[in-house]
């Protein structure tokens, strides 16, 4: 076992891979398969085949990222956003008094790591292109999320015009995101990441059993 892979077996990582095709996948499919194919320290738990009823085992979601230091998303962008099983993903299995909230620190001092790629090429996030604004504007709801479960949120992994992407660029990609793998969390910017804020959430904002 080299020195990568016994970095990787240190740290138990998921990775929730959501496409909804991954037949017509050009780029999420061979991350997909090249996390697949690593240390049995990492799991890759495919949301769309495993749910394709979009009835998710709560219980089995919650103890599959409840034993992880990180989680990583990997999923191309619909909409500015993730695509709809990932989202009800986040709404089942990340509750109130379980992940946040009184008592919700089952994620707490995990790593989150979103890994997503865009049809658009990377100068059409811009104000003056069709997507109007940088790629860092749609990122506040990943992080948002990531902090108020006690996470810390990793800088993301993106690749800009997949459909277009030259086969040189693909391929560096899938290397990049599988040395990021190996060697997590032994990666050189660690140590500049702050910590995720304190996100209390008080009792009285959140009631039990009231519908909303």
């Amino acid at each position: 076992m080299d020195q990568l892979t016994t970095q990787a077996a240190s740290a138990h990582i998921v990775v929730l891979a959501a496409h909804p095709n991954w037949r017509e996948s050009r780029v999420n499919r061979r991350l997909f398969e090249a996390a697949r194919t690593m240390s049995a320290a990492i799991e890759v738990r495919d949301l769309y085949s495993t749910y394709p009823d979009y009835d998710i085992d709560v219980t089995a979601e919650k103890r599959a990222v409840a034993g992880a230091s990180l989680i990583v998303l990997l999923h191309p962008v619909q909409w500015y956003s993730m695509p709809a099983l990932l989202k009800l993903w986040l709404d089942e299995v990340l509750t109130y008094g379980w992940a946040y909230g009184p008592g919700g620190q089952a994620l707490q001092g995990k790593d989150l790591w979103l890994v997503a790629t865009t049809g658009g090429p990377e100068h059409s996030y811009h104000p003056q292109s069709y997507n109007r604004y940088f790629f860092d504007a749609f990122l506040p709801p990943y992080e948002q999320t990531a902090a108020l479960c006690g996470m810390r949120f990793l800088p993301p992994l993106l690749l800009h015009g997949a459909r277009s992407a030259s086969e040189d660029a693909v391929k560096q990609h899938v290397d990049v995101f599988s040395e990021r793998l190996r060697s997590y969390p032994d990666w050189p910017e660690m140590d500049d990441i702050e910590s995720c804020p304190a996100c209390a959430v008080p009792t009285t904002d959140r009631p039990h059993k009231t519908p909303e």
